[in-house]
């Protein structure tokens, strides 16, 4: 407690870092407050049928990481989201077209020219989901449109698409002018938003006399909870460090030797990406034979794919969760380029030829990593399923892994590092007595 309360002082003797604080948290709160305004031209009241279909499946993700704004018909319903997925688009062009690639490695101006495309397509992918969330709207909750449909689909898509633009910005802003790691933030702040109602249903179910279990089982989970956390840290931060030595040159006739660094190859190095790609691929199937057929066989299908907790469910989610980190890896990781650029940089592995045996070493070393890391994955992604069969309640269950969990705790790791390295700039102690937090990667994205 006195090593908190000393750091807790350190962090705010730093003006810097304390401004930095406060303009997070303001930002913060604006976000958190925009979430609750509704759109012009809709009744509250009418809403339940909405928040209904967000209780469950997708829909439910999609609420959690607007923070409930998704439920609320609010004019941040969309949230960041639209920007993640146009990153992923941009991200995936960046390894397929040339003319992407060629952008990459423009430096600082070819980032910038890439992030103006990523906001054009944010934008379009806005203009797009905007009327079939309205469209959605419409269907369940009908009576909540006060005004004319025409002119409310209209005005509440831009208002949809500028409210999400107007989300980006504050994440850039935090970015800039905050702590940092701006749009993983934004999406932590969605995703603990619905923690303390989550936490408050389970805690209150588990009392009543109808589930059972009572204070019992409610600590078991609580313990199962920061055990999963626990693991879920350890896979984020597990490592595997390639030392590259740089090459040796003659200095007025004496022998000087480069100093030995690292390569670290993560054990994680797909992040959630694995987990939102599965996710998407399992919520087609579901729907398609629920919309387009009404015979029994379909219908049970439909019920299989959509039955979050059951087995086959989860063995079909497991198997695309480890393909899709196989493929995610081999898009982001490309050991030719990186076995290049070492050998641009007069650089080599102790005992391995520079060129294309490295490549090849990198490649082993990637394809020993990908497997455990991706089978964990899988893993964490299933303990959500593990909860629902123990009655855990669905908006609380989701905090037991997958998505949710995995992003929570990079965020956290990646802000801590953020401020523990204004620490030890300074010259003050760091977070942590036993060494330094690192975080997941160079990277502060969350996706």
């Amino acid at each position: 407690m006195k090593k908190f309360v000393k750091t807790i002082k350190n962090i705010w003797a730093i003006e810097d870092l304390r401004t930095r604080i406060l303009i997070t948290l303001a930002f913060a709160a604006i976000y958190r407050f925009g979430s609750f305004i509704v759109l012009p031209g809709i009744n509250p009241e009418h809403l339940t049928a909405l928040r209904e279909q967000t209780s469950g499946g997708l829909m439910s993700l999609l609420n959690m990481f607007s923070g409930g704004a998704f439920s609320n018909a609010s004019i941040f319903a969309l949230g960041i989201m639209p920007y993640i997925s146009a990153s992923i688009v941009i991200q995936l062009l960046a390894v397929a077209v040339p003319y992407f690639q060629k952008m990459q490695r423009e430096g600082e101006s070819g980032h910038r020219k890439i992030n103006q495309y990523t906001r054009y397509l944010t934008i379009l992918v806005l203009l797009i989901q905007g009327p079939f969330y309205l469209m959605n709207l419409k269907a369940q909750a009908s009576g909540a449109i006060l005004v004319n449909e025409t002119t409310f689909f209209i005005t509440s898509s831009i208002i949809l698409a500028a409210g999400s633009m107007f989300v980006l910005w504050l994440g850039e802003r935090i970015t800039d002018r905050g702590i940092g790691n701006g749009v993983s933030l934004i999406i932590m702040l969605g995703i603990i938003a619905r923690l303390p109602q989550a936490f408050g249903q389970e805690m209150l179910s588990r009392f009543s006399a109808l589930s059972g279990g009572g204070l019992v089982m409610f600590l078991i989970e609580i313990v199962v909870l920061f055990a999963v956390v626990l693991a879920a840290i350890l896979l984020t931060q597990g490592t595997r460090k390639v030392p590259v030595q740089y090459a040796q040159r003659m200095v007025r006739g004496q022998q000087v030797g480069g100093a030995r660094q690292y390569i670290p190859l993560k054990l994680f190095a797909a992040n959630v990406m694995p987990i939102i790609f599965a996710q998407a691929v399992m919520f087609i199937p579901a729907n398609l034979a629920g919309m387009f057929s009404e015979d029994g066989a379909s219908t049970g299908f439909a019920m299989l794919l959509s039955d979050y907790t059951s087995f086959a469910y989860n063995a079909i989610f497991a198997v695309l969760i480890i393909l899709f980190t196989y493929l995610y890896t081999a898009i982001t990781m490309n050991p030719v380029q990186m076995a290049e650029d070492i050998k641009r940089n007069n650089g080599f592995i102790p005992g391995v030829r520079p060129g294309k045996d490295t490549s090849d070493y990198l490649d082993d070393i990637m394809s020993h990593l990908t497997l455990p890391g991706s089978v964990f994955l899988a893993m964490i992604a299933c303990m959500p399923a593990f909860a629902g069969l123990l009655n855990v309640q669905q908006e609380f269950a989701h905090f037991f892994g997958g998505t949710s969990l995995l992003i929570l705790v990079g965020v956290v790791l990646d802000t801590l590092q953020q401020i523990e390295s204004h620490l030890l700039m300074r010259h003050y102690d760091g977070l942590l007595e036993t060494g330094r937090i690192h975080g997941r990667n160079g990277s502060v994205s969350a996706y």
